[in-house]
C-alpha cells in the first residue's frame, strides 16, 4: 500500500534531519524531494516545526512498540541465557533498524538546540534503559537468577557500555560487527558475575 504523502513527508524529514539537523534542512529542498511544491506540504503541515514534533511523536511511538519503554516493559527473562538472548535482540533492532539509526542521530545533532530532543536523548540514551533494566533485573532478583544486589546499580552498569557501543556503531559503521561481539561478550561476562544457577549457588 504506498504510503499516503503526510507518511512521506515526515520519513523524508527524519532522513533529513537526522543528516543536516533541523536548522540545515530547508523545507522547499524537503518537499522538492519528493515531488512537491512547498505550497503541497502546508496542506499537512504548518510549519517545520509541527513536522519536528509530529515526527518525534511518531518514533517515540514506534521506538516504544518495537524496543521498549518505561510505560511499554519487556517480559522479565526466565533464564540466564534468556537475559543475553533479550539484550542481543535488542542490539540488533537498535542498530540495524533504519528509522531507529536516524532517530538516534537526529536526538545526536539536535539535543543541544531544542529542548524536547536534549529530553528525548537522555531518555533514550540513559534515564530510559535504566528504568526498563531495572525492572527486568529486580524480576530476575525474584526469580533467583541474579544475585540478592541493587537493581537500579546493576541495571546502570549493564547498560551503560552497550550504550556507548551503540553509538560507536553510529559514528564508525565499519566496527558494527565487533562493537555487537563486544556487547555479548559482556553480557555473557555480566551472567557469570552476577547470575545464579542450582538453586542458589552463585556462578
Amino acid at each position: 500500500m504506498a504510503k499516503d504523502t503526510k507518511e512521506r513527508i515526515l520519513d523524508e524529514a527524519l532522513r533529513q534531519f537526522s543528516q543536516k539537523g533541523y536548522d540545515g534542512t530547508n523545507i522547499r529542498e524537503l518537499t522538492a524531494s519528493l515531488g512537491l511544491v512547498k505550497s503541497s506540504m502546508y496542506k499537512h503541515f504548518d510549519s517545520k516545526e509541527e513536522i519536528w514534533n509530529s515526527l518525534l511523536d511518531k518514533m517515540i511511538a514506534y521506538y516504544a512498540e518495537h524496543f521498549g519503554s518505561a510505560e511499554n516493559l519487556p517480559p522479565v527473562p526466565d533464564s540466564l541465557e534468556g537475559l543475553v538472548a533479550m539484550t542481543m535482540h535488542m542490539v540488533d533492532f537498535t542498530v540495524h533498524d533504519e528509522r531507529v539509526v536516524m532517530t538516534r542521530k537526529l536526538l545526536t545533532i539536535e539535543q543541544y538546540r531544542d529542548e524536547r530532543a536534549s529530553q528525548l536523548a537522555t531518555k533514550h540514551f540513559l534515564t530510559g534503559l535504566t528504568v526498563m533494566f531495572t525492572h527486568i533485573f529486580k524480576g530476575m532478583i525474584d526469580k533467583g537468577l541474579l544475585r540478592n544486589d541493587d537493581a537500579e546499580m546493576l541495571a546502570f552498569a549493564y547498560t551503560a557500555p552497550i550504550s556507548a557501543l551503540i553509538h560507536l556503531c553510529d559514528r564508525e559503521p565499519e566496527k558494527t560487527d565487533a562493537a555487537i561481539s563486544q556487547i555479548k561478550a559482556f553480557s555473557e561476562h555480566f551472567v557469570l558475575t552476577f547470575g545464579i544457577r542450582n538453586g542458589g549457588e552463585q556462578l
